[in-house]
C-alpha cells in the first residue's frame, strides 16, 4: 500500500528542485486505504549532476558543474475519515521532511565558471499538508487531491544547499489505478500541476510545473509484487522576478526504473514495504541523476 499525496521532487526551477517529489507515487497510487489512521515513512535518496554547460539558479547565485546529493526522511500521517464524502473516501494528511543535502559547484561570473563552492546542510524542511478524495468501482480506482507547501522550515538564506523552499506552493493532482486481483496485474497513472509562490529571500518565482508518474506491476503472492515505474516532468511556464537571472529557465526530465513490494505481519499489525529506484534521462535545465525510495506503511488504528 502507498499513501496518496506524499511530497515529491521536480528538479528544475529555482535551486533545481520543487516541493513535489517526483517518483514518490507509484503502484496503487490511486487506491485509498479504508477508514482509519495510518503512518507512512519514506526514506529518499537522490544523487545528480549538471555539467559546466548547464547553469542553475541556486540561493540567489548562478552555478554550474554541479554535483548534488540529498538524503531526506519524510514522515506522513494520514487519516481516512469514516464517513462518505461525495460518494467517496476523504483522506487528510500531513508530512514533515527532515534530512540533508550536499552541493559542490562552480560559481558563474559573467558566463565563466570560476571559484569552487561547496555547502552541506542537515535540518528540517517545509511541512506539507493536503487532502484527497478517492472512489472505486470494480477493478477501477481513482483519486483527486491537493498538496500545500507551508514555508516554515529552516531555510538557509544565501546558501546553495537547502531542504526548505521558503515559498508557498500548491499542487493539484488526479490519478487512476486498474487492478485485477485474479491476474495480479496493476496499472497506475497520476498527473498534476504545481503552482509556486515567490521566494522573498531571492525575489524568484518558479513557473508552473507539470508532472506525470506511472507504474506497471504484477502481484505474485499476497506478500510480494514487482514491476516498472517512471515519471515525466515539464515546466510549462517561465520563471519570473528580479532573481530569475537565467530568464525563462524552463526544464524537463524523464525517468524509468523498477520497484518491488513486500508485505508482512509484525505481531497482529500488517506492514507494507516498497523500494523504488529511478534513473533520469533527457534532462534540460535541471540535474540528471538517480533516485531511490524505501517506503514503510503501518496502520495505527483502522475501523473494522
Amino acid at each position: 500500500m502507498c499513501l496518496a499525496g506524499t511530497p515529491q521532487q521536480a528538479n528544475s526551477a529555482e535551486s533545481g528542485v520543487g516541493f513535489y517529489l517526483l517518483g514518490s507515487k507509484g503502484p496503487f497510487a490511486a487506491v485509498l486505504p479504508g477508514p482509519g489512521v495510518y503512518f507512512q515513512n519514506d526514506v529518499y535518496f537522490y544523487s545528480g549532476s549538471a555539467g559546466a554547460s548547464r547553469d542553475l539558479p541556486v540561493g540567489g547565485r548562478v552555478i554550474g558543474n554541479v554535483d548534488a546529493t540529498a538524503y531526506i526522511d519524510l514522515a506522513t500521517g494520514l487519516w481516512v475519515v469514516p464517513t462518505s464524502v461525495l460518494g467517496g473516501s476523504l483522506a487528510l494528511q500531513a508530512t514533515v521532511p527532515w534530512g540533508g543535502q550536499s552541493v559542490d559547484a562552480s560559481l558563474d561570473a559573467g558566463g565563466i565558471l570560476g571559484a569552487s563552492v561547496s555547502d552541506t546542510v542537515f535540518t528540517i524542511g517545509d511541512p506539507v499538508v493536503g487532502a484527497s478524495l478517492g472512489w472505486h468501482n470494480g477493478n477501477w480506482h481513482w483519486t483527486t487531491g491537493f498538496l500545500v507547501n507551508v514555508p516554515v522550515g529552516d531555510y538557509q538564506k544565501g546558501e546553495i544547499a537547502n531542504v526548505a523552499f521558503n515559498r508557498w506552493g500548491l499542487d493539484i493532482n488526479g490519478g487512476v489505478t486498474w487492478f485485477d486481483p485474479k491476474s495480479g496485474w496493476e496499472v497506475s497513472g497520476v498527473a498534476g500541476f504545481t503552482f509556486n509562490g515567490e521566494n522573498p529571500a531571492t525575489n524568484y518565482t518558479t513557473g508552473t510545473e507539470f508532472h506525470f508518474e506511472g507504474a506497471l506491476t504484477k502481484t505474485f503472492s499476497p506478500q510480494f509484487s514487482a514491476g516498472l515505474v517512471g515519471y515525466y516532468y515539464d515546466q510549462i511556464t517561465a520563471d519570473s522576478g528580479s532573481g530569475a537571472r537565467l530568464g525563462d529557465f524552463e526544464g524537463r526530465v524523464a525517468a524509468l526504473g523498477g520497484t518491488a513490494g513486500y508485505n508482512f505481519q509484525l505481531g497482529q499489525t500488517p506492514v507494507s514495504t516498497r523500494v523504488k529506484v529511478y534513473r533520469e534521462f533527457a534532462a534540460e535545465n535541471r540535474l540528471e541523476g538517480t533516485s531511490a525510495y524505501l517506503t514503510l506503511t503501518i496502520p495505527l488504528g483502522v475501523k473494522q
